[in-house]
């Protein structure tokens, strides 16, 4: 009775400790910025990094409105630039079809407004496109007022989030924070200190490693996002062993069935 009672334990002690470690997540490795003071009665500043506008690519849809104080002449507004898969906002994820109004950026590079025609657009920021709608809009308005912006700018998030998905966003300059708070946070089992992002360059796919633990993010060239990037979270060590359940369940049968062993030679040979 002795032998089964000291097996039985060896069993229960090998399954508390599987199970244990197949659900621990480091705290350390949990929160934002842990480089920065838990509590100070000094405020303290960290150099932000400086945005840039986003430059103007092709297949993009932007939304140009074009106004003037002469009530004569007529106003250019957006077009319909047609339907494409929907894509998550702040209020909705869901999946469908979804009609984007505003002007495609042609093959070329180019869109064509009403009465102003064609212009190219394709690798000016959103300032120095404003101007130059501006400039050809002069010819037909009087002292018009153009406004314009990116009306499919978007952003992927996957991996370790609660809300993973393709979101489209009503404004340009966001921060990776704002994106991440969007999508409901990482996991807990998202690896914060090992963020990758991926964008495109001129026809090819860049990544970087973002530390989310470390406060020099505010400064990184990458911590505001561009048209189109992907950010993929990592699964930590915890997820990777939680979702090897059977795995840990045979380890934890062998080891018990190796110390019945051991207790029965041991048993055997004491009895000689």
């Amino acid at each position: 009775m002795n032998v089964i009672n000291m097996v039985w334990s060896k069993f229960g002690f090998c399954v508390f400790v599987g199970i244990f470690m197949a659900s621990c997540v480091t705290h350390k490795k949990v929160p934002y910025f842990k480089d920065l003071a838990d509590a100070s009665a000094q405020l303290k500043s960290i150099p932000t990094a400086v945005y840039a506008e986003p430059v103007i690519q092709i297949d993009d849809i932007l939304s140009i409105s074009i106004q003037t104080i002469d009530p004569q002449t007529s106003l250019v507004t957006n077009q319909v630039a047609g339907s494409m898969p929907s894509i998550g906002t702040s209020s909705n994820n869901s999946i469908g079809q979804q009609t984007i109004s505003g002007f495609l950026v042609d093959k070329e590079g180019n869109v064509e407004i009403s009465v102003v025609g064609k212009i190219k657009l394709e690798g000016l920021t959103i300032t120095q496109a404003r101007t130059a709608i501006r400039d050809k809009a002069l010819k037909y308005y009087k002292d018009p007022s153009v406004t314009i912006r990116v009306a499919n700018f978007r952003v992927t998030v996957l991996g370790e989030v609660a809300k993973p998905g393709t979101y489209t966003l009503a404004y340009e300059k966001v921060n990776i924070l704002e994106v991440l708070g969007l999508v409901g946070d990482l996991t807990i089992y998202g690896k914060r200190e090992n963020v990758m992002l991926i964008r495109d360059n001129k026809g090819k796919k860049e990544y970087v490693r973002l530390n989310l633990n470390d406060s020099q993010l505010f400064s990184s060239e990458y911590f505001f996002l561009k048209q189109n990037d992907v950010i993929y979270v990592e699964p930590n060590k915890a997820k990777i062993a939680s979702n090897n359940t059977a795995r840990i369940q045979a380890i934890t049968l062998a080891t018990a069935a190796i110390s019945l062993l051991i207790v029965i030679f041991t048993r055997v040979n004491f009895s000689k």
